[in-house]
């Protein structure tokens, strides 16, 4: 079912144009084909231009302006009519290929989705391997990816208790949503594994957060050996890009 994409105010500064209740492909798929459409409005659009910043979520984006030098009330029926005319179709974002290691040390709750999903320890790991993650969105803390495409067989409810501390990189699940807790802090999802990339990387000024909405992640199994030499690599400055598969 189609739903009318809404208007919503966010104090005086700013804009969140929703696009429904669900979380889905296609509701997310409109939202990046909106901001897409906005970036580019706010080179060529005058009206456009106060814009200072455009934050995609799951079913929604809010647009950031200047309220010194917009109209409010006409940029927003501005962004109003974009969005009701249609946004396209979203380019793909980048694609990331990705080391996880499912070593016992960083996968305490492997166990747990094996009982509860009544598979082995191997179809667990294998699901997640032949899943491709979309980026939704960015949130939590800085650069936490909420990525949809976990497989059903998958799906998890998040612990009972959340832990105090989950290390940084550690690589988990709940519900229908799969992770990277890119610091060390508490949290309730199933942790699986861990990946030696640095997923928010204060010093890359340009993008602090190595992801973004819209891209594209699949994982692939490493070893505990492995795992540690690409970390003391990573911390000797290989870069990000080491492990792009297509740009944007």
């Amino acid at each position: 079912m189609t739903v009318s994409p809404r208007l919503l105010p966010l104090g005086d500064s700013a804009w969140t144009l929703e696009f429904g209740s669900t979380i889905d492909a296609a509701t997310n798929a409109s939202v990046m084909g909106l901001a897409q459409r906005i970036a580019q409005a706010r080179i060529s659009d005058p009206r456009c231009a106060p814009i200072t910043d455009l934050v995609p979520t799951f079913r929604s984006l809010t647009v950031h302006f200047d309220p010194w030098t917009a109209d409010a009330g006409a940029l927003g029926q501005t962004l109003l009519t974009m969005a009701q005319e249609g946004t396209g179709v979203a380019t793909l974002g980048r694609r990331w290929q990705l080391p996880v290691c499912f070593d016992d040390a960083f996968a305490p709750d492997l166990t747990r989705v094996c009982e509860l999903r009544q598979l082995s320890r191997t179809q667990v790991i294998d699901h997640l391997l032949a899943a491709t993650f979309r980026v939704y969105m960015l949130g939590f803390q800085p650069g936490f990816p909420y990525m949809g495409g976990l497989p059903p067989e998958l799906a998890t409810p998040r612990l009972p208790s959340p832990r105090q501390k989950v290390p940084a990189q550690s690589v988990a699940i709940a519900l229908d949503m799969c992770s990277v807790y890119p610091w060390e802090s508490p949290g309730g999802w199933n942790l699986l594994g861990r990946t030696p990339v640095v997923l928010f990387d204060p010093s890359q000024t340009e993008q602090p957060a190595m992801l973004s909405a819209g891209d594209e992640v699949r994982w692939t199994s490493v070893d505990r050996t492995t795992h540690d030499q690409l970390a003391a690599d990573i911390a000797r400055g290989l870069p990000r890009e080491t492990f792009l598969v297509t740009k944007a």
